[in-house]
């Protein structure tokens, strides 16, 4: 009986698992489109473009949030409710000010005339992988808002932590791929 009890614990939960296939998934996705990137950049009449600021604010707010997350994981298990709903709460709103200043940063992209259609420059690469990256950008800041309202409104009968880290690793990773994203079209393009 208690060599299936290990047993049982050491196999992983089936969320975590489908979040990792759903990882791998979106981490073929956008090397498909970062190697496409780098096909057409060596075409002539490749036009490069300058980042703009609101890119580096972005990325300043989403470590931030990889942080505030971390820590609300940690108060999860520590049973510190309070802390956890205050922390889960900041992560929220730091992944909507995330949003917030992409959308400044495709903004200053349009004004500097870089637009999406078009063949001679990163503009419509730009769009595509970070528009991607925004859009399960919003998935996670669904799944915050969900776990959030769970936190003040949702009846916690057994105190599984699995829901607090499958949201924190899928946000973990969404923090990591608009890093490697970032400096990829900083080195590349």
């Amino acid at each position: 009986m208690e060599a299936v009890m290990n047993q049982q614990q050491k196999r992983m939960h089936p969320h975590k698992f489908t979040l990792w296939v759903a990882i791998a998934s979106i981490l073929m996705m956008f090397a498909g489109l970062t190697s496409a990137f780098i096909v057409k950049s060596n075409l002539t009449g490749w036009r490069n473009i300058v980042m703009p600021d609101f890119f580096w604010f972005s990325t300043a707010t989403i470590l931030a949030s990889s942080l505030t997350m971390q820590m609300a994981l940690r108060s999860f298990r520590q049973r510190a409710m309070d802390q956890y709903r205050w922390l889960i709460g900041l992560t929220f709103v730091l992944g909507v000010t995330f949003i917030v200043l992409q959308w400044f940063g495709f903004k200053s992209l349009w004004d500097q005339n870089i637009k999406f259609n078009g063949s001679a420059g990163a503009g419509q690469f730009l769009y595509v992988i970070f528009g991607l990256h925004a859009l399960h950008v919003v998935g996670g800041v669904i799944a915050l808002l969900v776990i959030f309202l769970k936190a003040f409104f949702g009846k916690i009968k057994l105190y599984s932590s699995v829901p607090v880290e499958v949201a924190a690793t899928y946000w973990h990773f969404v923090d990591i791929l608009w890093v490697c994203l970032l400096v990829f079209f900083l080195a590349i393009g």
